[in-house]
């Protein structure tokens, strides 16, 4: 994909065909955006508050509107280490998809949160979006995929909010409702032929890895949302606008599958289906 190459208008990149495929395909399931459970959803843009085009002078938000790009899969995994730049191995599903899908022009983004454990295990939750249209060259979004990692550092903003919870749980994710991930978490930035991922440690916070042990603690009663965004530093950047969004829906850590059992799963499942890779 040429990102180079500037879009004809400014609606919604549109969604890959083999995004169906890797929405329905992954280890934590796409569920019902008010009443599903252990799963995640699509909420509206409009639940995240971002920076209005005269917000440097009035400092008001207004609501976040339409996607850059769609959702394109969610999964909820667990490793002895962490798993960094998960697009670039083979058994990755959603690669897997793009490289069968006839689809030259896919583009993915992925967010792999990175999240230590006390039993000496890692999850990581890897959030993907899609395109399969040229990305704006003269956007922001164009920018973090393609500029250095100090610009993503400064840039690249978490917007979260607990939708359903305990008070206690609202008020400690309070805090971090909207940060920018390099200046809290190492993050770390990884650029393919046709794709871009973020790889966000939580272990090199202290602060964080307390909340989020924390969070977790209650996370079977927790839906949260959480959107992602380019933060606007200059008036001529203004309004932001979301990269993608998703909703976390009461998940059950009981149900986490090992990194290694889903690579062999879906081994077995490709030998039995075409015999190769």
């Amino acid at each position: 994909m040429n990102q180079t190459e500037t879009s004809t208008d400014d609606k919604n990149t549109k969604p890959a065909s083999w995004t169906t495929e890797t929405i329905n395909g992954g280890s934590f399931r796409h569920v019902d955006l008010d009443t599903g459970t252990n799963g995640w959803a699509t909420p509206p843009g409009n639940v995240f508050p971002l920076r209005s085009q005269n917000y440097f002078t009035t400092k008001q938000k207004t609501p976040g509107g339409d996607y850059l790009l769609s959702p394109a899969g969610v999964d909820w995994l667990k490793s002895t280490k962490k798993l960094d730049h998960v697009l670039s191995r083979p058994e990755n599903r959603v690669t897997h998809a793009t490289k069968t899908s006839q689809s030259p022009n896919s583009f993915i983004f992925a967010i792999n949160i990175q999240i230590p454990r006390k039993e000496h295990y890692y999850h990581s939750l890897v959030i993907y979006f899609a395109t399969q249209e040229p990305i704006s060259s003269d956007s922001l979004l164009h920018k973090l995929i393609n500029e250095d990692d100090t610009f993503r550092d400064e840039r690249f903003k978490i917007v979260s909010n607990v939708v359903k919870g305990p008070w206690v749980a609202k008020a400690a994710a309070g805090k971090f409702g909207a940060f920018v991930a390099g200046k809290a978490v190492k993050c770390s930035y990884h650029r393919g032929d046709n794709y871009f991922e973020i790889d966000i440690d939580i272990s090199s916070s202290a602060i964080l890895t307390t909340l989020v042990r924390f969070m977790l603690g209650y996370v079977t009663n927790l839906t949260i949302d959480m959107g992602f965004v380019v933060e606007a530093q200059t008036e001529d950047e203004l309004p932001e606008r979301l990269i993608g969004g998703v909703r976390i829906c009461h998940m059950e850590l009981s149900s986490l599958p090992s990194w290694l059992m889903m690579m062999m799963m879906r081994r077995r499942m490709m030998i039995c289906n075409n015999g190769e890779d």
